[in-house]
């Protein structure tokens, strides 16, 4: 296993590039898995909702089907295409992308994860684009060697490629992405649709999470057994949907926890169900910036927490919350149950966790550092601003 120590020195994205008038807007086109709804893609929501007219004229292209989500960004003006590609390796992709982008007139193309860079990197450069840029939004759980080949391979063709960690950036540069082409650009968040409102200490507590392998959700149901026995009246709400939820109903039912545990499903809602709770917990075993993180930190809610990916670089352990190790339900229950029972170090945590939101993770400067990107990266004609 390689040390940390001897990976190069990482930059933070948008250093340096100072936005400047364009003579016209330009047109960025976001290619993307789906707009199912998941970290990555309400992100991309929030791309849509905050852009700079003036700069920037958005696409977005979907690999699969469309999603939950298209529609939200075809409410705030911008264009979904989906190419409803089945899983597996489709050569043909390639060109037929090439000539979609063709026809949206794209100057920049940004792509988000793999797959995307996969087909999205040498169709721009079929098209005759020469400005990608690339968004690793984790360390590409459960990737193969194949795919970490054509993804190193694709790679070569994006400037720069963003990672939303430290952690993400350096697992790529140990797989071959040459640090000097790396940015690290934190995720951002809304800060006025999720206002602080603090813990409730008779709350329950709040996961806000797909329910799919990564997120660990089992290991969550197992410490809330144990939690259990030292606090018969502690609560659970999880919100988000997935592959796993049949699973975790039977896990629920088999540990006897099921009446201490409510499965909310999709949520249109996040900031109401976190307005409501007395901790937020996060219990996965890989993670790049988790949005629902940043938001419950934004409500001023304690945070309980695995130590993977780049949540270290969110939670300051002991003072904006508690980080565990993962897969370990003992830990997990042992930190749920610290803040349980010191609702005085709960709310000092989540006053501390929105500070630290407010100083880093705001989705206005996130996207205006990804607008200088672009800019950067752009060669059409360009005025000095005023």
């Amino acid at each position: 296993m390689k040390r940390r120590s001897r990976v190069p020195p990482l930059s933070r994205g948008g250093e340096g590039l100072g936005v400047r008038g364009l003579s016209r807007p330009l047109r960025i086109v976001h290619v993307t898995q789906s707009l199912e709804v998941g970290g990555q893609e309400k992100l991309l929501v929030e791309f849509a909702r905050h852009a700079d007219r003036g700069l920037a004229d958005l696409r977005f292209v979907c690999l699969g089907g469309r999603g939950a989500l298209a529609s939200e960004i075809e409410k705030l003006g911008w264009p979904v295409a989906a190419l409803n590609m089945p899983p597996g390796l489709w050569p043909g992709t390639v060109p037929r992308l090439a000539r979609l982008l063709r026809r949206m007139r794209c100057d920049v193309l940004h792509t988000h994860n793999n797959r995307p860079l996969i087909y999205g990197a040498p169709a721009a450069r079929l098209a005759g684009i020469q400005r990608i840029v690339h968004t690793q939004h984790g360390r590409g759980f459960g990737l193969s060697r194949r795919q970490m080949q054509l993804t190193r391979w694709a790679a070569k063709l994006a400037r720069p490629f963003v990672c939303v960690s430290e952690d993400s950036a350096l697992w790529m540069v140990e797989n071959g992405i040459p640090a000097a082409r790396i940015r690290v650009l934190w995720n951002g968040i809304d800060l006025e649709r999720f206002a602080f409102t603090g813990p409730r200490p008779s709350g329950p507590a709040v996961c806000v999470a797909r329910l799919s392998p990564e997120k660990d959700v089992a290991t969550l149901l197992h410490s809330v057994a144990l939690v259990l026995r030292e606090v018969p009246g502690f609560e659970l709400e999880i919100a988000g949907d997935g592959p796993c939820r049949a699973e975790l109903h039977s896990l629920a039912a088999s540990l006897g926890v099921e009446r201490s545990i409510r499965f909310l499903g999709m949520t249109d809602d996040v900031a109401s169900v976190l307005k409501s709770a007395s901790m937020f917990v996060l219990p996965s075993i890989t993670e790049g910036i988790s949005l629902t993180l940043l938001e419950a930190m934004a409500r001023g809610l304690p945070v309980v927490a695995t130590r993977v990916g780049g949540t270290p670089e969110v939670v300051a352990d002991g003072a904006t919350g508690i980080l565990v190790p993962p897969s370990q339900p003992r830990s997990l229950a042992q930190a749920i149950l610290k803040l349980q029972h010191d609702p005085v170090l709960a709310k000092q945590m989540g006053v501390a966790g929105r500070v630290r939101v407010e100083k880093d993770f705001d989705i206005r400067g996130m996207i205006a550092k990804y607008e200088s990107l672009y800019v950067g990266q752009a060669a059409l004609p360009v005025r000095l601003a005023a």
